[in-house]
């Protein structure tokens, strides 16, 4: 396994790099160490719009705090690109592309000569549109580049005591959109409400609400499908409360990607 090493020796060639900071156990892992070998030289930057979770948000602050993270947050503004909001499953394209140009901006600005992400070697076996707008922009992604796995990546920041390190995944809201369906702060607000309270009824690990349109279906990890089925009375009433005109549990449990083939 690629060790922390090897990571450090990583910042240490790169110069002053700015990180796209999303508060995931990828970017925070960059972030730890970013600013560990870099110092003044690291500055992690939030996007911060109504698809980016509010929990997400609290566990980034929440991490930069724990670990001296410097941190500035700025406004993209996706949900005014129409590309965007019509929501094509090429969709992250036009999100990413925002992000990057605002966080390229901030780089200039601020005397940062390289830009990262926190995209890992298993990323690359996905849909992952949004990628191409990265390419685009110069963005460099150094768990790629010396090989990190997620696994890797986890096991680092075990060992450095990062919270989350084994954590569910929480991408935008907007993932949870099914595709063709535009993308609103209403829907998003809906996805984001209807989650916040499956957690609150105890529901852990990977977890999504899908927007249908009229209908909310859940995924969650095979082993909370009981507990959402014993409070499933409560659970629906709660989601048509929220605007949706009906719910569902999909008994397959969650899966990655699963709107590209709903």
């Amino acid at each position: 396994m690629t060790g922390l090493e090897d990571l450090e020796g990583w910042f240490r060639g790169a110069g002053p790099v700015l990180l796209g900071y999303s508060g995931g156990v990828d970017s925070s892992l960059l972030g730890v160490v970013g600013t560990r070998v870099l110092g003044e030289g690291f500055l992690a930057v939030i996007g911060r719009s109504a698809a980016y979770p509010m929990a997400q948000w609290r566990t980034a602050r929440g991490i930069a705090d724990a670990h001296g993270i410097r941190v500035v947050e700025v406004d993209t503004a996706e949900l005014d690109d129409p590309a965007y909001r019509a929501n094509p499953t090429n969709r992250c394209y036009f999100c990413k592309r925002e992000l990057w140009d605002v966080l390229r901006a901030v780089a200039s600005d601020r005397g940062f000569e390289t830009v990262i992400d926190g995209t890992h070697a298993d990323d690359l076996t996905g849909h992952r549109p949004g990628a191409r707008a990265g390419a685009e922009r110069g963005v460099r992604s150094p768990l790629v580049e010396l090989g990190w796995t997620k696994a890797t990546v986890r096991a680092a920041a075990e060992r450095l005591g990062i919270e989350g390190w084994d954590g569910p995944s929480s991408p935008c809201l907007a993932s949870r959109v099914r595709y063709g369906l535009e993308v609103t702060p209403e829907r998003l607000e809906q996805v984001e409400r209807a989650e916040a309270m499956l957690r609150r009824l105890g529901v852990e690990g990977d977890l999504r609400v899908r927007h249908l349109g009229p209908v909310a279906r859940i995924e969650a990890v095979p082993a909370m499908i009981p507990l959402i089925e014993s409070q499933w009375a409560r659970i629906e009433a709660s989601l048509l409360a929220l605007g949706f005109a009906g719910a569902e549990c999909d008994p397959a449990g969650y899966r990655r990607g699963s709107l590209l083939t709903s």
